[in-house]
């Protein structure tokens, strides 16, 4: 399970406009990954707190968490990551190194905030201007700025999670059902996600030209796909449904080439 939390309240308040979700996405497509859940959070302490305390909580669950790691009072990340995992706050010294590095003696007072971390995080190398972002276990926090942020969590991926890369391939399988209303489809859905539990369904109406459609997805591994949609297609056959199947659909953002 992968996950993001994105922060600011001028994400929020609409000043900015998020870019961070169709990045990760895309960035994950082409490891073989998918994004499970997206998080939109403002710069309110308790409430950033509570969601990092949620998402610890997710066994095994990866989060990469962009924005407030900065110097500034409305940064919150290190602090309240630090809170939810019930550890202090801690200089590491490779981040004061960098930073001293950086700075020189303009790292202080304010910008050596910075390299105080949850106590057992690791550093995140930045290749814009070296100010790190940090690691504490399958959390990975990095810069709102997306010229910093996005190669840190190419980083992050290429580095640790290797080993997740295209270990589950799966097909997407669209049909195109004309006429008929998504509540007649409910009992389809069910049997399929019963008797083949390892595909996703899923389920789109829309209305072109006055005209009803829904658009049944079937996602997974590609023979447990095939065998979903050759069930289907009997099924929608058997109630006389009109439908149009649409061509196999190749990952998103060439995930797999």
């Amino acid at each position: 399970m992968i996950g993001a939390l994105i922060i600011g309240d001028e994400l929020l308040s609409g000043r900015r406009r998020d870019r961070h979700m169709a990045f990760l996405i895309e960035a994950l497509a082409r490891r073989g990954l998918e994004l499970s859940f997206v998080r939109f959070v403002g710069d309110e302490a308790h409430l950033l707190t509570d969601n990092l305390r949620q998402t610890l909580a997710l066994e095994e669950a990866v989060v990469f968490s962009f924005g407030g790691i900065g110097a500034t009072p409305d940064d919150r990340t290190r602090q309240c990551l630090a809170q939810a995992a019930g550890v202090p706050l801690t200089p590491h010294p490779g981040a004061v190194a960098l930073l001293e590095e950086r700075f020189g003696e303009a790292a202080y007072p304010h910008r050596i905030r910075m390299a105080h971390l949850p106590q057992g995080a690791e550093l995140i190398p930045n290749p814009v201007n070296r100010v790190p972002g940090f690691s504490w276990r399958h959390h990975h926090c990095v810069p709102g700025f997306p010229n910093m942020a996005w190669p840190m969590v190419e980083w992050v991926l290429d580095t640790h999670y290797r080993h997740l890369f295209h270990r589950m391939p799966s097909v997407l399988r669209l049909v195109r059902v004309h006429g008929a209303p998504e509540s007649e489809l409910v009992p389809v859905m069910e049997s399929l996600m019963q008797e083949f539990p390892q595909i996703r369904v899923s389920s789109l109406p829309s209305t072109r030209d006055g005209c009803r459609e829904v658009e049944l997805g079937v996602k997974g591994p590609a023979d447990a796909v095939a065998d979903a949609m050759r069930q289907l297609l009997q099924a929608l056959k058997a109630a006389g449904m009109d439908w149009t199947e649409q061509p196999l659909s190749d990952p998103p953002f060439g995930a797999h080439a």
